[in-house]
């Protein structure tokens, strides 16, 4: 019942910023202790993070990552609330800093939020004519308006092909290279007017978010840094700790789908002398869960998402 009441309070904190995706799902499959100590490693508009503050008791705790300065805006007044405005690469470095070695649950959103989509300034969406910026974490430099003038051809290649999955991607990497000469490919529109031509008919929006991820994850290094979050986890949750994960694409998934079955991201199951697997975890859900219909009809941007969990053994 209490959960119940506080899942429909949430509803009403749902604001432009972000919405919470798989809300009731994740908190439920963290297994909140009123004592324990949690971590959101994707504070955002802090959704999921009050909604695990309302089940933790006086002397429980939520340390809250983010690397976004705009995140600072929603920090929870509590006591019992710590915002470390940080990579969640740091895990463990800023966990230390605070004096906590291990934890009870740890939870992330990946990917970007609603409100870097919708803030033209960014440079996330197509729907905005701006500056290719897609920088999660506006100190540091590398920008993807940088990437598109100054990687050579097989970089890019890389890029496209592998981040974005794309079966053109030399075609689409000579075009950058060979239109950049003339002017410099640094806002939207004039990108995707320079690789109009290996854009698919028919098949626009779904090419152009493939390329605008492919950059994205390029410039905000996304597959390292949850790679190095992932390799963290087993030595910071507690024995029964649980691990939450959000992901939104194939990569993002396969590494967390991987990880969690193995403890590695070669899928390789270890076993020791006696025939038992050496994972660190074992799967609470054997299957991605995912929204229902009614989510992705009010939040259309839940649609691909697929959450999975994880307890420490």
């Amino acid at each position: 019942m209490k959960l119940q009441i506080i899942f429909l309070a949430m509803e009403n904190l749902i604001n432009s910023y972000h919405n919470p995706v798989l809300l009731k799902e994740s908190i439920q499959g963290l297994q909140i202790h009123p004592e324990g100590i949690y971590v959101d490693l994707t504070f955002g508009a802090g959704g999921h993070a009050k909604a695990i503050l309302a089940q933790l008791s006086e002397k429980g705790r939520l340390y809250a990552f983010d690397q976004d300065e705009d995140a600072k805006q929603n920090i929870i007044p509590d006591e019992r609330f710590t915002f470390i405005h940080a990579n969640f690469r740091h895990i463990k470095k800023f966990l230390k800093l605070h004096g906590i070695e291990k934890v009870n649950g740890i939870f992330a959103d990946l990917g970007v939020s609603s409100h870097q989509f919708d803030d033209e300034q960014r440079g996330f969406s197509i729907r905005f004519d701006n500056l290719l910026d897609m920088r999660m974490d506006k100190r540091k430099s590398l920008t993807a308006a940088e990437i598109l003038s100054t990687y050579e051809s097989y970089d890019l290649i890389r890029v496209f092909s592998q981040y974005g999955e794309l079966p053109n991607a030399k075609r689409l990497a000579q075009l950058i290279v060979a239109n950049r000469e003339n002017k410099s490919i640094t806002q939207t529109n004039h990108f995707i007017d320079v690789i109009k031509p290996c854009i698919p008919r028919q098949k626009e929006n779904k090419y152009l978010a493939q390329v605008f991820q492919a950059l994205r994850i390029e410039v905000n290094q996304e597959m390292e840094t949850l790679k190095e979050l992932l390799l963290q986890t087993p030595d910071l949750l507690l024995s029964g700790g649980r691990l939450v994960l959000i992901a939104y694409h194939s990569l993002e998934d396969r590494l967390v789908k991987r990880f969690m079955r193995s403890g590695n991201f070669e899928d390789k199951l270890e076993k020791d002398f006696f025939g038992n697997n050496l994972t660190p975890f074992r799967l609470v859900n054997r299957k991605a869960i995912v929204p229902n219909e009614e989510e992705i009809e009010t939040n259309n941007r839940s649609r691909s998402a697929k959450l999975r969990i994880a307890e420490k053994i």
